[in-house]
């Protein structure tokens, strides 16, 4: 895949509270490690949403995937602080990390500390995930707004956007077919390119004849 076998060490994914990150990011880190390479999935959500990385940790560890998240990550004690080890990310330039950022700019705000360190080794990627169905997102402009909001806060800009419009297990080929125009928009006002559209599993087959990028995504399950 290509944006496995040219992905940069850190890899960033950031967008508006709902828009599925940490799905994105938990198959992403699957997906790094698959193709051979040590990877660390850290959750840097202190916003504590519904879904977290540590839904998947028993999975993560049986693949060899390292988490990093708060000890109260996905419980009804969550504080916004970060783990100890999260250092590990920017000392250990042997492993590739993705990080799972909270939503929008108030769940950004962790990644400004990080922000120094890791555009001084100038390996990352930051990636705007949008989901056009999510009513603060539902335009080009909207998104762009949201994009803004969370570089300013984070002290980082975003190199790339990931597409991930769906209705849930409602979704549809034509949902995801729906969204192409607007997400080319995205792109144009940006200058920013798009890295792949994201599809479940189970329309990734009947998708991916059309010929654009797509990546297939196992979806999480709740377990705490």
């Amino acid at each position: 895949m290509r944006y496995i076998d040219n992905s940069k060490r850190v890899v960033i994914f950031a967008g508006h509270y709902g828009s599925g990150k940490t799905n994105i990011a938990v198959n992403f880190a699957k997906e790094l490690k698959k193709s051979g390479k040590s990877v660390a999935l850290a959750d840097l959500d202190i916003v504590n949403p519904y879904f977290r990385s540590k839904d998947s940790e028993n999975e993560l560890k049986e693949e060899g995937i390292d988490l990093i998240c708060s000890e109260f990550a996905a419980t009804n004690l969550d504080i916004p602080a970060l783990p100890f080890t999260i250092n590990r990310i920017i000392n250990d330039k042997n492993s590739y990390a993705v990080l799972d950022i909270g939503g929008d700019d108030a769940g950004s705000v962790v990644l400004g500390r990080l922000a120094n360190a890791i555009k001084s080794e100038d390996n990352y990627e930051m990636i705007f995930v949008v989901n056009f169905f999510r009513p603060i997102t539902r335009t080009a402009e909207d998104a762009v707004e949201i994009m803004r909001e969370i570089e300013a806060v984070s002290s980082l800009k975003f190199t790339a956007i990931v597409n991930n419009s769906n209705l849930g297990a409602l979704t549809t080929k034509e949902d995801i077919f729906s969204t192409e125009n607007e997400v080319k928009k995205l792109c144009k006002i940006t200058s920013l390119p798009l890295l792949f559209s994201s599809v479940e599993s189970n329309i990734y087959d009947v998708v991916k004849k059309s010929g654009n990028e797509y990546f297939p995504l196992t979806l999480q399950k709740k377990q705490f």
